[in-house]
């Protein structure tokens, strides 16, 4: 990672922390809310009053012995040592930690409101990223750089507050006061031993934060592939690869344990070298105030002061290192969370894009060319129309380019070229949220939400009202069904809807759509991987639904397709044929081909069936 242990970082990584706390200052010191910087300078002003109460008890200290030394042997201590003093003593005590309370009380809101808003912005940009962002992805080390980077923010924002700011505070104040009270050679040995601490510190734990980095990435390594093991749970079982999952988990957990294990052998180190610079420098200011006593020029009162002005700093001095390399880790955490915050969203709305204006539903493709990536093209100017209240069903075979169409007509990409336009308006000069609340789609794999029917029926249009949740349920053939069972309406689906049948979770997908009421409707391949008799009661469903409205079918049984307006045969990325399906099949061309050989398979499946009755 580095050549030295003082040059850890190269500029650009430094220049990425800085970058990260000043991106960090902007949810803090917030433009919009006066309340939350009233707390800031209010808790900084009870910050600057602890740590004057935590300086000022050596100086009572001092006075308290100091009268002691004069006292005569056996005399009362209330006689020798002031009452007031005994007072004060524990009334600095006291205000030194009230203001610290009182600190970290007026700050919480701030960095709570902090971490919640830098989350929420988060979370809001993953969701505005393209569809290539989601597909390359990995979703448990993503959702582990969140979760590290919020807990980051929460330990930058109490430790700058609370140790990093009143130890420079200590260190100016108690540096003055050493210059001033005990001459300039305490002032020197403080300041030597701070620098050197400090030095030694900063060197080692650059050294070492290339372990914690370690560490991370196995960690993320590992929380991937245990997320995507139980993700892929029936996968596992069918396959009998239960050892093989366990194996791959353990190689990445095996990583962390050794990152970690010389992580840990490496503080060390640093633990012993702090404690021998602190060690040296309490030496040297303990002698020279030694000497000062026996010359006369210090009182005892000054030694026991000198001493626990040094252990103050000593304190804090002790947790600096943990501090400083958790605050290093935390840059580096939140480092991972503001990246995400940087992607490039690709697919975005123009400055002047307005929303999609109220229309009938046309679509029209115009010239349309398209590719995944530079050097490899997937459709080839493409045109068709789908006029309003038609509907036009898009055939052929696997990877002709089928889904990519439904893809672009919901921007998930924009067009290399061409255009694609819904009741005139071109899809790029409107608002993405305005374009796909006019469409509405049953795809092939409908993935539903771990939760109730009725959350999922009603993710369609969340503000509506339960009857007309259940009137969707009702138009989707689904109603009886969930009526049915213990929970009804308030039955958890499971992950993914892994407790319904694919029949069952289509009607729901069928449910919401209706319940969204869109101008047009997209169907993609949304029978494909059910049973014949399953698919004929869904398609029953589909065309009640879509009356009316503009229809885009994508499929790959044509049988389901034959009531199409037309039919658009698309292979290899190119439009060969148009037509409806009689026409098609009096064409005798790539359709009339496919057409035959599945009804091939029909026929041997109808007759297999019946045999087997």
């Amino acid at each position: 990672m580095s050549k030295t242990v003082f040059d850890a970082h190269s500029e650009s990584e430094k220049r990425s922390h800085f970058a990260t706390a000043w991106s960090l200052m902007g949810y803090i010191w917030t433009k919009d809310r006066m309340d939350l910087k009233v707390r800031i300078i209010i808790a900084f002003g009870f910050l600057l009053a602890a740590e004057l109460a935590t300086v000022y008890s050596p100086y009572i200290l001092k006075f308290m012995v100091d009268d002691l030394t004069k006292g005569e042997d056996g005399a009362n201590v209330l006689l020798v040592v002031p009452i007031a003093l005994i007072i004060a003593f524990g009334v600095a005590r006291v205000l030194q930690q009230a203001f610290g309370e009182l600190r970290d009380a007026i700050f919480a809101k701030v960095g709570q409101n902090a971490i919640r808003r830098v989350a929420l912005d988060t979370f809001r940009h993953l969701h505005r990223l393209s569809l290539r962002f989601h597909m390359d992805r990995q979703t448990g080390g993503l959702s582990r750089v969140i979760e590290r980077g919020t807990k980051g923010i929460d330990f930058l924002l109490r430790f700058m507050l609370f140790n990093i700011i009143p130890t420079i505070l200590k260190i100016l104040i108690i540096s003055g006061i050493m210059w001033v009270e005990y001459g300039f050679a305490m002032s020197l040995i403080t300041f030597g031993t701070l620098v050197g601490y400090i030095y030694f510190t900063l060197a080692v734990t650059e050294w070492r934060l290339k372990y914690r980095r370690q560490m991370n990435e196995k960690d993320s390594e590992a929380n991937t592939k245990a997320i995507d093991s139980l993700l892929n749970f029936e996968t596992v079982k069918y396959f009998g690869n239960e050892g093989h999952e366990s194996v791959r988990f353990d190689k990445a957990i095996a990583g962390y344990e050794k990152a970690a294990v010389t992580s840990q052998t490496t503080l060390a180190y640093l633990n012993i070298g702090q404690g021998f610079i602190i060690s040296v420098g309490l030496m040297a200011v303990l002698y020279i105030s030694a000497s000062g006593v026996v010359n006369g020029t210090m009182t005892v009162g000054d030694f026991v002061a000198a001493h626990a002005f040094l252990m103050l700093l000593v304190q804090p001095l002790n947790f600096l290192g943990f501090v400083y390399r958790e605050m290093k880790q935390s840059l580096v955490d939140m480092e991972k969370m503001f990246e995400l915050l940087g992607v490039n969203r690709e697919i975005d709305d123009r400055e002047d894009a307005d929303p999609l204006a109220e229309g009938e539903g046309e679509i029209v493709f115009d010239a349309v060319n398209f590719g995944y990536e530079e050097n490899r093209q997937i459709l080839h100017d493409v045109s068709f129309t789908v006029k309003a209240g038609q509907k036009v069903a898009i055939v052929g075979p696997s990877g002709a380019g089928k889904s990519t169409i439904s893809r672009i007509l919901f921007r998930f990409y924009d067009v290399n070229s061409g255009s694609v336009t819904i009741d005139g308006q071109d899809i790029r000069d409107v608002t993405q949220h305005s374009l796909r609340a006019a469409i509405g789609i049953v795809p092939q794999d409908t993935v539903l939400f771990n939760d109730t029917i009725r959350y999922n029926v009603g993710y369609g249009r969340p503000q509506a009202t339960e009857q007309e949740i259940e009137e969707a349920a009702k138009l989707a053939s689904i109603d009886r069904f969930i009526e049915n069972l213990p929970e009804g309406y308030e039955t958890i689906v499971g992950e993914r809807g892994l407790k319904l049948s694919g029949g069952e979770k289509q009607r729901v997908a069928i449910a919401r759509t209706i319940l969204k009421a869109p101008r047009i409707l997209l169907f993609d391949e949304a029978t494909s991987a059910l049973d014949s008799r399953t698919e004929q009661e869904i398609q029953e469903s589909l065309r009640e639904v879509s009356k009316d409205r503009t229809t885009l079918v994508i499929a790959h049984r044509l049988s389901t397709v034959v009531d199409a307006d037309e039919i658009i045969v698309l292979d290899s990325g190119r439009i060969s044929e148009k037509g409806s399906h009689k026409e098609l099949l009096e064409q005798g061309g790539q359709y009339a081909e496919m057409w035959a050989r599945q009804q091939e398979v029909a026929d041997y499946q109808e007759k297999l069936e019946k045999a087997l009755k």
